[in-house]
């Protein structure tokens, strides 16, 4: 699709410069010189602002979570905080960040050489791991926008180590509250009270060293990123670099508009689906297209969980966010003009739960961020029948003891669709980090990795099959705490068309003395040296009836 701008001086529509040859003719919107090739070479760099932003958190940052697994994202938001663009990171991060900066301005006053920090659920944030900086930019008094990162910390307090406790019910179990606040003020960062805040409460922080090392990174991410905001803003006027951000917005919204019109014309205007969790509670949707509008209605999904399932709007923003995207025909970043058309019903319950101020009477929510999340994607996908689905699930696996905290994410199968097979042992959807190398792994933590590999056949049946899931074995050198968050143990990923269902993963301990203990979904235990950890992670679902032989 053209961008569809006009020359006040000639009269010539953008269309009819693309077919009458090269010329770049100069357009005019607000008032501010704009032209198709100018708009693609500001969108260049409003991502690779971002991305400077992601090189300058991983080399700065202390923990592996940051440095190795690259569990971070960093996005350019507007001047009313609408996301404009994200460097290819994390989609549950990304969708919520500009929700997240709204609240937080409507709560916070920010002016010029202000940072305000956050991990706070109630405030657009996803769960306590994930702590987020905001940093307004000014240029010559005026805001020409924010940048923000997501950097999720692997040990941040909590019952268990990690900060991920299985068993939490209440915020307050599962790790540091950091309400919105300025960490920094007019220049001056006030570290102390951070540190202080990092070791309060009853279950403080197992490794402050590394969380206050991990935050300063993530403050000179964000300052790399207002100095080279500021710096487009000299080199072609603020109001130029304002323009283009209310340009791409627009476009983002045309090419949603245009995808739910191509959607909405390919037959029924409305898409239901429910999926369960693996403890059986209920996520519903029904999607109703129509004039190039989309409503998304949760209605239907369970009350609010009692363990830590529980997402935000945030969440479910990110989830429909990233499902759109994937109904574009065209490359354009994670933009929150794709919304501009769209309407949201979260009724209370499981997806929009009630914070109250007290943590010990606030939902557990830690596993709603990475494990409802990929749920509600299945879920969107079943509706509108675009893909199989995929392992569905980040199979969270996590273990400390004091002073540490350890992380991890595990691939699995992706989803076939059609004319393609689903891909094997890759990370899907809404997540999108690496896993630590085996040599860091061994050397940072008591642990040796003994195996790390596909999980052959684990994948559906079908025209296309889905991808296969991997399996992963741990033997532990030390005694540690364990933790578990994970999905699609006992209800399969879904194939479509006729395609067959991709496993149901597993985990399981083997004890050095060969007994063998089965964990469901979600669970913890305690492991001695010479305990061995097994994590089978599912397949996707096949696409389509397989040929008979």
């Amino acid at each position: 699709m053209r961008r569809g701008w006009r020359d006040v001086s000639t009269g010539r529509s953008s269309d009819a410069v693309a077919e009458g040859a090269a010329e770049v003719v100069d357009g005019v919107v607000d008032g501010v010189v704009a032209d198709a090739v100018t708009a693609e070479l500001f969108r260049h760099r409003f991502v690779a602002l971002a991305r400077q932003m992601g090189d300058m958190l991983q080399r700065m940052g202390l923990s592996t979570n940051v440095k190795e697994r690259l569990d971070f994202s960093c996005a350019l938001l507007d001047a009313e905080g609408r996301l404009v663009v994200n460097a290819p990171h994390i989609p549950v991060h990304l969708g919520a960040l500009g929700l997240c900066v709204r609240r937080v301005a409507e709560t916070v006053e920010m002016g010029p050489g202000d940072v305000v920090i956050t991990n706070h659920p109630g405030w657009g944030g996803s769960h306590l791991p994930d702590v987020t900086l905001i940093t307004p930019v000014f240029a010559a008094g005026r805001r020409l926008g924010y940048v923000a990162n997501r950097a999720h910390h692997a040990e941040l307090g909590g019952s268990r180590p990690g900060s991920m406790p299985p068993a939490a019910t209440c915020l307050a179990e599962e790790g540091v509250v950091i309400a919105p606040q300025h960490l920094v003020r007019a220049d001056r960062a006030d570290w102390r009270s951070i540190e202080r805040l990092l070791l309060s409460g009853p279950y403080p922080s197992r490794a402050v060293t590394e969380n206050l090392a991990d935050l300063r990174a993530a403050l000179a991410a964000n300052r790399r990123g207002a100095e080279q905001l500021v710096a487009l803003a000299g080199q072609h006027g603020a109001e130029v670099v304002l323009a283009q951000m209310r340009d791409l917005h627009a476009l983002a919204a045309r090419e949603a508009r245009r995808a739910l019109h191509a959607l909405g014309a390919l037959g029924s205007a409305s898409h239901r689906a429910t999926e369960h969790l693996d403890d059986g509670s209920p996520l519903a949707v029904e999607i109703t297209v129509g004039d190039g509008r989309c409503r998304f209605d949760f209605t239907g999904s369970a009350p609010v969980h009692p363990g830590n399932l529980n997402a935000t709007p945030a969440i479910v923003r990110s989830a429909v966010l990233y499902i759109l995207r994937l109904l574009l025909d065209r490359p354009l970043p994670l933009n929150e003009g794709l919304m501009e058309p769209v309407e949201l019903v979260i009724p209370e319950g499981i997806l929009n739960p009630h914070f109250p101020d007290d943590p010990k009477l606030a939902p557990a929510v830690v596993g709603g961020n990475v494990e409802t999340s990929q749920r509600l994607v299945d879920t969107l996908l079943k509706a509108l029948g675009l893909a199989a689905c995929s392992q569905g699930t980040m199979n969270n696996f996590l273990f400390g003891a004091a002073g540490f905290g350890y992380y991890e994410t595990i691939c699995g199968g992706a989803g076939a669709g059609p004319g393609f097979a689903g891909a094997s042992a890759v990370h899907t959807h809404m997540t999108n980090t690496r896993i630590t190398d085996p040599e860091v792994l061994e050397l940072r933590y008591p642990v040796v990795l003994e195996r790390f590999e596909i999980r052959r056949g684990s994948g559906g049946q079908g025209a296309h099959r889905g991808g296969d899931g991997a399996r992963r074995v741990l033997r532990f050198t030390a005694p540690v705490a364990a933790s578990f968050l994970t999905q699609h143990r006992t209800v399969a990923p879904y194939g479509v068309a006729g395609g067959g269902d991709g496993e149901c993963g597993r985990q399981r301990v083997v004890r050095r003395d060969g007994r063998v203990e089965e964990l469901g979904s979600i669970a913890q235990t305690d492991l001695e040296a010479g305990d061995r950890v097994v994590i089978e992670t599912p397949g996707g679902g096949g696409w389509g009836r397989a040929e008979s032989s």
